[in-house]
């Protein structure tokens, strides 16, 4: 092999090795622009945002003094404080939550959410911190007393829940027509009006509904469902989700979590274990 024949060679190689060094150094802005920085940018921030339906008691609400209150609001709290920020209550509408959460309005859905395979498909859920029942009340002056009762009937549902999934899918109850309405309060009232013949709709609402107010409501014996209370997260913001579902073992483990659950509904109804 001539000298000259050679140096081309060497030539070659080294133009070989110089391509592959810069594709390496093009590949490197990518890996780093796809890094998670949702914790970051929140303790940055010094705040979380939380989107909730501000008439879902008692997980979440409005009070009579204006103030959003609840057990979702107190636990998301405790986890604000213990990392050091604020917490930011953000009421939405439930039925655009995950519009709001994918377009960077919010950074959490906290608010007694349910959660389902198509939620788990879209968001990065937490682990479940509370098991709900989804039930008809119906008026306690009426003669509906079973779900059979409901045949022919108006029954109304948040628009947007699982609730209203769970009820247009059922094969149990047949032959209602389904009332989509923007909050579960507000459906509670218009069943108390008359408008309503039923409301569909989680337990832990209807029965701190009932036990705090003079409300003439009836429960129907049974349920359609058992669902798990989740947080949910946008899809790649896991280090933000480990970090406040981390704080909230915590809180479970101290007796922080049980205190809350206590305040509000009379005893340690959560589900971590």
């Amino acid at each position: 092999m001539t000298k000259t024949t050679l140096g081309r060679l060497l030539g070659a190689l080294l133009a070989v090795l110089l391509l592959i060094a810069l594709t390496g150094c093009a590949k490197q802005p990518a890996e780093e622009t796809s890094a998670d920085t949702s914790l970051a940018t929140v303790l940055d921030r010094g705040a979380l945002i939380l989107g909730l339906d501000a008439s879902f008691p008692p997980m979440g609400f409005t009070d009579e003094n204006g103030e959003i209150v609840g057990f979702d609001i107190d636990v998301a709290q405790e986890v604000c404080d213990r990392l050091g920020i604020r917490l930011v209550k953000k009421p939405i509408n439930w039925s655009e939550k995950e519009d709001l959460l994918n377009g960077r309005e919010i950074d959490c859905i906290w608010n007694g959410m349910s959660s389902n395979a198509s939620r788990a498909a879209a968001m990065a859920l937490s682990d479940p911190y509370m098991t709900n029942e989804m039930i008809f009340v119906v008026s306690g002056s009426g003669d509906i007393r079973a779900m059979n009762h409901l045949s022919g009937k108006t029954v109304g549902v948040q628009r947007g829940s699982t609730a209203q999934e769970l009820l247009e899918a059922a094969d149990i109850v047949t032959d209602v027509t389904v009332a989509a309405g923007d909050d579960n309060v507000a459906l509670l009232d218009e069943l108390e009006k008359g408008t309503l013949d039923a409301v569909f709709l989680d337990s832990v609402v209807a029965y701190y509904t009932i036990a705090s107010g003079d409300r003439a409501l009836y429960i129907l014996p049974g349920n359609l469902a058992e669902e798990d209370y989740v947080i949910g997260f946008r899809k790649g913001d896991l280090a933000l989700r480990d970090k406040g579902q981390s704080v909230i073992y915590d809180m479970n483990v101290d007796g922080k979590l049980a205190e809350i659950s206590d305040k509000w509904f009379g005893s340690d109804i959560t589900s971590l274990k």
